[in-house]
């Protein structure tokens, strides 16, 4: 119960009044409890959207880093350079409205745009993950996901360190540092490169996914030049 005063109104007679303040701080901290509550659920239902945005600033993945988002131009995440004409052209700036439309229905927001992602229909989990992303900026302690971190290359086996990689007909012979030669067929195999501080050590390739069927194998690289002076055409 709030303490109650009792005050003369202009006719001298006294009247009963609530105190305010009291009152308000209670309205205060019931919304800060929502939001809290809010951004929990948000922290939960983001879990579908962490494999290809991390929160961690500067950390792309499959898209851009979605850390200090609320204010950005669309498309203007620094050294991001995935985005879509449609969106870099599009003049969005997010805020709660822009993010709600755009995780409503991306494409009807942004004809064009390159987002595989058909969009979230229920309101309250879009509001969800709009207090999430909010409190990730606002609120110290916040959990930042990451997102999927890529193995540190730099510390692969022998047998997964490549010595040579010749192409042949329509095979591919990668062999590896213990004395393995893979015999992959030209379709199964994926050529990558991985510039991250994760990636292989110049000069010593590495072979990921053998033994998945062949159809998931890939050699990945330090940089496009390491590529380049290792693959050779050469028969026999």
């Amino acid at each position: 119960m709030q303490p109650v005063l009792l005050a003369r109104d202009r006719s001298g007679h006294r009247s009963a009044k609530f105190n305010a303040i009291p009152y308000v701080a209670l309205l205060l901290t019931a919304s800060t409890v929502q939001a809290q509550t809010d951004a929990q659920r948000g922290a939960q239902a983001y879990k579908t959207c962490v494999a290809c945005h991390s929160l961690e600033p500067g950390r792309h993945l499959t898209g851009p880093s979605l850390a200090n988002l609320f204010g950005r131009k669309a498309g203007t995440a620094s050294n991001f350079l995935r985005y879509s004409d449609a969106l870099s052209r599009s003049g969005l700036v997010w805020d709660e409205k822009s993010l709600d439309a755009w995780l409503k229905e991306p494409d009807k927001l942004v004809p064009g745009n390159d987002m595989a992602f058909p969009g979230i229909k229920d309101d309250k989990t879009r509001r969800d993950i709009i207090s999430y992303l909010r409190a990730v900026d606002a609120v110290p302690g916040t959990p930042r996901p990451a997102g999927p971190r890529m193995a540190n290359l730099k510390k692969a086996r022998p047998d997964s360190i490549v010595k040579s990689v010749r192409h042949c007909g329509d095979t591919y012979f990668v062999g590896t540092e213990d004395g393995s030669l893979y015999k992959i067929w030209e379709f199964n195999l994926r050529l990558k490169t991985d510039t991250s501080s994760n990636g292989p050590t110049a000069g010593k390739p590495v072979i990921l996914g053998v033994g998945m069927r062949g159809d998931r194998t890939a050699v990945v690289f330090s940089s496009l030049a390491d590529l380049g002076a290792f693959v050779k055409e050469q028969c026999g």
